[in-house]
């Protein structure tokens, strides 16, 4: 069996189909190929899981008219008429049984391209909301599966539309709490905190850190931080906390990093995690129960990053903070108040176990491989 997964632009897009491909590898013995786009995160992430990557030259469309954004969407036209030749001579080579799409634009040739020859196809949408490129392959492959049943609505065709859930690495529940701070070697009772802001990072919310930064080494540091800044952005935040008088390597309780490669280590040693509000990092908190507090992104297409935070905080399962309405202290204080209250936590990593699709990739394993049976 030969499984081609296509998904790119960020980790939310990479790490379900990873999650999905590990476990055709594992029960079927599946050879297994990724496509991406070219210059994508993913040309790092896929192959230090072990797997091939092939890319194509495609990129986004600007929804503004400025003459940047015609320019820019010109060339994206340029790169799609590309982009499928592209596809079709990776299939002509691969030969897939079964093409997934998880995510990015890379996705859109394809799949639609591997549709178009009677392939199956399907794509997973993780957000409350679809994306462009999953309303627009929603009209052409044989199946859509989504994260939240809230998003049926948005299909036109809603036969076609499954309620999955979120596929989650399964290396995420390798480690218990204990055993992960042993990994990371925390050998004190204090709380540990995650705080990421996706693999690109945030430019407001990593200028809010480095107060939040700041206020904890001030105030003695308190908890353990791992804090991901993001690509963009780590270079800035280090030389800001320079500029500061902090030299990170005289608090050693405060660990301040590019990327965070070993994501569920770190989610499993954390007390509470501190985000932005992505589909993928939305059923990772909820499948192994963390309390989190939520910043949606803003800049994200139908604001689809608040939904997805308000199906856990209307339950009472997160905390959620806008952008708008926070900063650097208000976001220190609600983490103090949360790692103060040990019955809090508990109580919240609860109502998250009682919500949570557990058996997500389990229930996309079977919908695909009833794909290939058909």
């Amino acid at each position: 069996m030969k499984v081609l997964f296509t998904c790119g632009g960020t980790a939310g897009h990479i790490n379900p189909g990873l999650a999905l491909a590990r476990m055709f590898q594992q029960r079927d013995g599946a050879e297994i190929l990724f496509v991406g786009a070219e210059g994508g995160m993913e040309e790092q992430l896929v192959p230090r899981e072990g797997f091939p990557i092939e890319t194509v030259r495609i990129s986004s469309f600007y929804r503004s008219i400025s003459l940047n954004s015609l320019r820019h969407n010109a060339q994206t036209a340029v790169n799609l008429v590309r982009s499928r030749a592209q596809s079709k001579a990776i299939l002509d080579k691969f030969q897939p049984d079964l093409v997934v799409g998880t995510g990015g634009y890379a996705s859109y040739p394809v799949v639609h391209a591997a549709a178009k020859r009677g392939i199956p196809t399907a794509v997973h949408e993780s957000n409350a909301f679809p994306g462009l490129t999953t309303k627009t392959l929603a009209k052409v492959v044989d199946v859509v599966m989504v994260g939240f049943a809230e998003s049926k609505q948005h299909y036109p065709d809603p036969s076609k539309v499954v309620v999955t859930g979120t596929p989650v690495r399964g290396d995420f529940f390798d480690n218990t709490r204990t055993q992960a701070r042993e990994l990371l070697g925390v050998h004190d009772d204090r709380p540990v905190v995650l705080t990421t802001w996706g693999s690109l990072g945030a430019l407001k919310m990593n200028q809010y850190m480095v107060d939040f930064v700041e206020r904890e080494i001030n105030e003695g540091q308190p908890f353990h931080h791992i804090y991901g800044v993001g690509q963009r952005y780590y270079q800035g935040v280090m030389d800001e906390l320079r500029r500061r008088g902090i030299q990170l390597r005289d608090y050693p309780r405060v660990d301040v990093r590019e990327y965070i490669y070993d994501m569920p280590v770190c989610m499993a040693a954390a007390d509470v995690v501190l985000s932005r509000a992505g589909a993928s990092t939305i059923a990772e908190i909820s499948e192994i129960a963390k309390p989190s507090i939520l910043v949606p992104s803003p800049n994200v297409t139908a604001n689809h990053q608040e939904k997805n935070a308000r199906v856990l905080s209307d339950q009472g399962a997160a905390v959620l903070m806008l952008e708008s309405e926070c900063d650097g202290n208000k976001l220190y204080e609600q983490v103090k108040s949360m790692t103060d209250d040990r019955a809090g936590l508990e109580a919240m990593s609860k109502k998250l176990a009682s919500i949570a699709v557990v058996d997500a990739n389990e229930r996309i394993y079977e919908t695909l491989k009833g794909l290939i049976r058909e």
